[in-house]
């Protein structure tokens, strides 16, 4: 393994060398290696894979070195286990999509053994049926569509979960299209599965057929990593992702589900909180009182009071952090309790988060105390106030966002001196 340790001072694209090594590694296992002794020498080697790069690995054993499909596919239990500790804990990205449990990691995952499925074992099993007919082989095609029928559960996330959000932002024809395409593998399959089980000697349409349904399963794992994948990441917040990851268990999971719940980084708390909060917990000071310049107010008085404002609150820190949005009846914009303890950059599509970053920055560096924006949605004329909230000795503590719809106060006319009855 030195040689290859060495390589690391050789010019080669690091892609490559890395598979090389993959691949040297997979051949020892292969050639009768232990388990402990090869993940020993991975880890010191190696040091950092990629799922992908392990797909791509497992692709170039079969097509470039010659080894079998049954060969990697015994293998595969014991790849899982020396590359699960690399993956999991060393290659462990920053970037949320990255990490188990994220709707657009898991729709990856599933990809992967869609890929395993159509390109190892449907391929291996149509190749051999155009050979031989027998019972046997229509038998493992019969299991191999049944298989890949689960893709209906990816499929049916992507369309009546991702979709829906994709269309808040004005994107209809790509998912339009793309429901077509999944309406017409998902028959392609049925059909296929039927032509086997009342098999007639029609061998070469079936082997059309299967060929058929190989070529766009794999198109469209292309097209979703290349295209509707990468859109969405641009268009939606990490809430909405987390919606989708919640709501994605009732749907169900393609031939792999998500190793564990994707919980988005928070900031912590403010000092004190906890130890606050788990006195009001125990109810050792459930009639809170806080004292203001100006008065008093229990906990509960002060809260039900800023629900009853016929307005939308939201507070966020020095740091950018949400920490307090108020719960009123109508609010005009949606808010969820995941969004405490998020930076405000989390909160808003990534292609309008530059302007929450300008208005943050001219807020924190004195420019501007205050900046008003109005829309118009549906009925509604939305008035939006931010304003930068200072102390007494002018230090920028936070930025307060006030919304209302004011469509019923534009329309005020006249005057009012009596009681309505």
């Amino acid at each position: 393994m030195s040689e290859l340790i060495n390589n690391r001072e050789v010019d080669v694209p690091e892609q490559t060398r890395r598979q090389a090594m993959l691949k040297e590694i997979i051949k020892e296992l292969h050639a009768g290696k232990s388990v402990d002794e090869v993940k020993a020498r991975f880890a010191e080697a190696v040091g950092d894979v990629t799922v992908a790069e392990i797909s791509a690995m497992e692709h170039s054993l079969m097509t470039e070195e010659g080894i079998p499909v049954s060969e990697v596919q015994r293998l595969c239990s014991v790849h899982t286990a020396i590359f699960k500790g690399s993956i999991e804990q060393i290659h462990r990205s920053s970037k949320p999509e990255e990490q188990p449990g994220h709707p657009v990691h898991t729709f990856k995952l599933e990809n992967r053994e869609i890929e395993k499925l159509v390109n190892f074992r449907l391929e291996l099993h149509a190749g051999k049926f155009q050979k031989n007919d027998s019972d046997e082989i229509i038998f493992k095609l019969l299991e191999d569509l049944s298989l890949l029928l689960d893709l209906d559960k990816h499929y049916s996330r992507k369309e009546n979960l991702l979709f829906p959000y994709l269309e808040r932002y004005g994107i209809y024809g790509p998912t339009k299209v793309m429901w077509g395409v999944d309406d017409g593998i998902r028959a392609m399959i049925k059909e296929a599965k039927a032509a086997l089980s009342s098999y007639s000697g029609n061998k070469e349409q079936i082997g059309e057929q299967l060929a058929h349904i190989i070529q766009e399963v794999n198109e469209m794992i292309f097209k979703e990593e290349n295209i509707l994948l990468p859109m969405a990441l641009d268009k939606l917040t990490e809430d909405e992702w987390v919606k989708i990851a919640r709501e994605s268990d009732e749907i169900g999971f393609c031939l792999a589900a998500p190793e564990q719940e994707w919980i988005p980084e928070r900031a912590a708390e403010p000092e004190g909180a906890s130890a606050a909060a788990e006195e009001q917990q125990a109810g050792e000071s459930p009639q809170g009182f806080i004292r203001f310049e100006t008065g008093l107010l229990s906990l509960h008085q002060l809260e039900t009071l800023m629900n009853h404002l016929p307005v939308d609150l939201t507070f966020i820190d020095e740091n950018d952090v949400v920490r307090y949005f108020s719960h009123g009846k109508e609010r005009i914009f949606a808010r969820t309790k995941a969004v405490i303890g998020r930076t405000v950059q989390n909160c808003h599509p990534p292609q309008s988060v530059h302007v929450v970053e300008k208005l943050l920055e001219d807020f924190k560096a004195g420019r501007k105390d205050a900046e008003d924006f109005w829309i118009n949605i549906k009925d509604k004329f939305i008035y939006i106030r931010y304003f930068a909230v200072r102390d007494e000795a002018g230090r920028y503590m936070g930025t307060l966002e006030f919304t209302q719809n004011i469509a019923p106060i534009r329309a005020l006319e006249g005057q009012k001196r009596i009681l309505s009855e």
